[in-house]
């Protein structure tokens, strides 16, 4: 299996926000964009492993700014990291209000894919090759990122999470 570089997952999906996607406030709905944001992060996992995959995972979701109706919504979706089966994808999401002609940032989250064999078993992925400073950067936290989520999942031990253990104490 040859290694796949980050940038040949790159997804960029728009949305325009409609009245059915908005709340009494008028802005997105936090649950509308995490769906959009899950598929973007599909369309990535499946561009970087050429088979079907699932979520496993969703890191935090901060909103930084709310998205308002008849703004578009741009989401940008790129796996930064691959283990063994497993996938971590970056999303980052911008606002734009084309009346006033600004962008502003709304999101960002790590999710995590699976590869699915025919039979719906977890499969082998590509490697990833990072290239850019970004996605060097990316690919390098994303092992920490994994064990916190491990031991979050209660699926590691925090004792065994040596990425993270060496950012907390000194020898």
């Amino acid at each position: 299996m040859e290694p796949k570089k980050a940038v040949e997952s790159l997804t960029i999906m728009n949305e325009l926000v409609l009245p059915n996607d908005t709340n009494t406030f008028g802005n997105l709905m936090g649950g509308r964009l995490m769906y959009w944001m899950d598929i973007a992060a599909g369309i990535a996992a499946g561009k970087h492993c050429n088979t079907p995959s699932m979520t496993v995972s969703v890191d935090n979701i901060s909103f930084k700014n709310p998205i308002k109706l008849g703004n578009v919504v741009h989401i940008q979706a790129k796996v930064c990291r691959a283990f063994n089966t497993s996938m971590e994808i970056n999303i980052k999401v911008w606002g734009e209000d084309l009346l006033h002609q600004y962008k502003y940032e709304s999101n960002e989250a790590f999710f995590t894919f699976v590869a699915l064999d025919p039979n719906g078993k977890p499969r082998k992925v590509p490697e990833l090759i990072a290239e850019t400073e970004e996605e060097i950067k990316l690919y390098e936290g994303a092992l920490r990122r994994r064990q916190l989520r491990l031991i979050l999942s209660g699926k590691m031990k925090p004792r065994d999470a040596n990425e993270l253990k060496a950012l907390f104490l000194q020898d």
